[in-house]
């Protein structure tokens, strides 16, 4: 079985629509809206395709309409967004939204997977990187053989006591430099992590057609085409973690 992993699509429909990877079930670990311009497409396009999704932090945002506040960052960015994206949605989109659960387990051939948007501990909110130490404590006592998250936007594969740990990567929103879409492919126990180059004129255009502020729409353009946002706010640049290497094809 080939099963393709997705995550952090955040909005944006030209990353998703340039997904052309032939798979036999689909993955999704959260955070389909927000940020980018297009969520009606993208709710419409997991809630027909992906066999299990789990709820993100900012899909729990725009369902539950979370009061959200801040100056600078992806705060900011989460704040100019969440209003437009909740009226760009219809009431069945929002209700797909809240239904999703915030973490799935279950079992494809005879392998156990979790499901959850960050991590177990903390299903929608915690930051956990690369890092085998602090998922052992996190991953524990889940018996899965697969735990499968989104959240950080950075791609890795790890061995994790008896449990590979995967995160794709964002396929909407990078934050490292390298305007790519990631995704990652799992199949006969083998993990690709995965990028490609999508329209991103195409995603500029639409954040510019949007109804976000100035501001909002400034920072999604260097995020699209360059892969970060340049902010005039010393210290608020869109860059989290070091730099990853270009991936192979």
């Amino acid at each position: 079985m080939r099963i393709l992993l997705i995550s952090d699509i955040h909005g944006n429909w030209p990353a998703l629509a340039a997904l052309n990877e032939p798979h036999d079930i689909c993955l999704c670990m959260g955070d389909l809206v927000e940020y980018g311009p297009e969520p009606g497409k993208v709710v419409d396009w997991v809630r027909r395709n992906a066999a299990y999704c789990v709820r993100g932090n900012h899909d729990h945002g725009t369902a539950q309409n979370v009061d959200v506040s801040g100056v600078g960052g992806f705060r900011f960015l989460t704040m100019a967004t969440r209003q437009p994206t909740m009226h760009m949605l219809g009431a069945a989109d929002r209700r797909y939204l809240a239904d999703l659960p915030t973490m799935s387990l279950f079992t494809l051939e005879k392998k156990r997977f979790l499901l959850v948007h960050a991590t177990p501990r903390d299903p929608m909110d915690e930051y956990v990187m690369a890092d085998a130490t602090q998922w052992a404590n996190r991953v524990a006592g889940w018996n899965a053989d697969y735990v499968c998250v989104g959240h950080t936007h950075f791609q890795f594969a790890l061995d994790v006591v008896g449990t590979k740990v995967i995160n794709p990567g964002s396929l909407g929103l990078q934050r490292d430099g390298i305007p790519l879409a990631r995704y990652a492919i799992l199949e006969n126990g083998q993990v690709e992590l995965k990028q490609m180059e999508y329209d991103t004129e195409a995603a500029v255009a639409a954040v510019n057609d949007s109804p976000f502020d100035d501001r909002a729409k400034a920072m999604l353009n260097d995020i699209f085409r360059i892969g970060r946002y340049q902010s005039p706010i010393p210290g608020m640049n869109g860059v989290h973690a070091p730099v990853p290497q270009r991936l192979g094809a």
